[in-house]
């Protein structure tokens, strides 16, 4: 293939679609580090998280859970059958969380201290101190989970037999950490019990957080691996394009059950705080259509579709979970938070487009690595010995 032919070749829709994001974004993205914070969001007192912290790291985060939920079902429990999805589901849940770490780069006054809480300023006694510990040592975990992934692409084969030496290690350390940090993030709101509508405030808000990335990640493996299976087909090997629908179906079918389970505890947890009376308030209806359109319908669509084998239901319904996890999260920490306050504040027009910007680059960063390494085939000389 000529220069030419290969400039030609690079001409395609989404290619077009991401330079325009690109070609929007990244002078927003400049000027907020040449003027501040202030160019492209408006904090207050009342508000003080933006889209960065309420979208970038609270929304994120359960949806990377992608990587200990399928790590920990084949390495620890057995489940040898979902192998072809524990790559792709790591690489998902890598690029998550470093996608994570760069909406907080983005967000933090002074970005190039980032490393303070590891290193030179300790605050044992913060919940943050413990969720940045908790995300930069499983951000590593995850990077050496992958790491057989990239020593076969590397050719290195001496490395990718230690790497794999570790895999059973960095499994168990993986989940350790991902329990840990996902229900220290809930945490994080029992400090603020007045500001929190009492809806969504509970004492098991760090369960809520941890059960709810259960199924946030399961909603994540399954879309994914339909993307990938549209997309990348012929970055596929049969075993996984042939098993695809099948493992979709033990998928929706997990995800069924922890999205019944999660419903069940967050209408005891609105029975223990005794809040049956504000269900019927403006706030209380929007409560209500999360808990019921977002958890418990998609729980009914899950069994359905695992029922009757219906791959494209549960497919669909993953999407349905995705954005309730995100709406969970924003509801939390922005839409209804300070809700006893007379005004309300919204993110600035310009939040969104560095969001989508940041979001684009790791769509970019996952497609060239699927491209490359055998995320989702077997490398020609590893075949059986994986």
């Amino acid at each position: 293939m000529t220069f030419a032919e290969y400039l030609k070749s690079l001409i395609t829709p989404f290619n077009i679609i991401v330079a325009c994001i690109l070609c929007v974004g990244i002078p927003f993205y400049v000027m907020r580090y040449l003027q501040g914070l202030i160019a492209v969001m408006h904090p207050s007192h009342e508000y003080p998280w933006g889209l960065f912290i309420c979208f970038g790291l609270l929304g994120t985060v359960p949806l990377s859970a992608t990587g200990f939920i399928m790590a920990s079902a084949v390495y620890l429990f057995g489940l040898k059958e979902y192998k072809p999805l524990v790559r792709m589901a790591i690489l998902t849940g890598f690029l998550g969380y470093a996608c994570a770490v760069a909406f907080i780069f983005t967000d933090i006054g002074r970005s190039w201290r980032l490393y303070y809480p590891m290193l030179v300023s300790y605050g044992p006694q913060s919940i943050l101190f413990l969720v940045a510990w908790h995300v930069a040592l499983y951000l590593s975990t995850q990077f050496v989970e992958f790491c057989p992934a990239i020593f076969e692409w590397l050719g290195a084969d001496r490395f990718r037999r230690w790497a794999l030496y570790t895999t059973i290690g960095a499994t168990i350390f993986g989940v350790i950490l991902s329990t840990l940090h996902q229900s220290a993030l809930g945490a994080l709101f029992l400090l603020m019990p007045g500001k929190v509508h009492p809806l969504w405030y509970s004492p098991y808000i760090p369960v809520f957080f941890f059960i709810s990335s259960i199924w946030a990640g399961l909603s994540m493996i399954i879309l994914v691996a339909w993307i990938c299976k549209k997309a990348f087909r012929g970055r596929s090997d049969d075993h996984f394009l042939n098993r695809i629908d099948n493992l979709t179906v033990g998928l929706g079918r997990a995800a069924s059950i922890t999205l019944f389970a999660y419903f069940a505890i967050k209408i005891i947890g609105v029975a223990h705080g005794h809040h049956w009376n504000l269900l019927t308030t403006s706030y209380g209806y929007w409560f209500q259509l999360e808990i019921f359109g977002f958890v418990l319908l998609p729980c009914f669509l899950f069994a359905q579709g695992a029922r009757y084998r219906n791959v494209g239901m549960i497919r669909i319904t993953s999407i349905i979970t995705v954005v309730g996890v995100i709406l969970n999260r924003l509801n939390l920490s922005l839409i209804t938070f300070n809700w006893n306050l007379p005004h309300r504040e919204f993110p600035k027009w310009t939040e969104y487009i560095v969001v989508l910007t940041i979001f684009t680059v790791f769509i970019l960063i996952f497609r060239w690595m699927v491209n490359r390494m055998p995320v989702l085939s077997e490398h020609p000389e590893y075949k059986e010995i994986h």
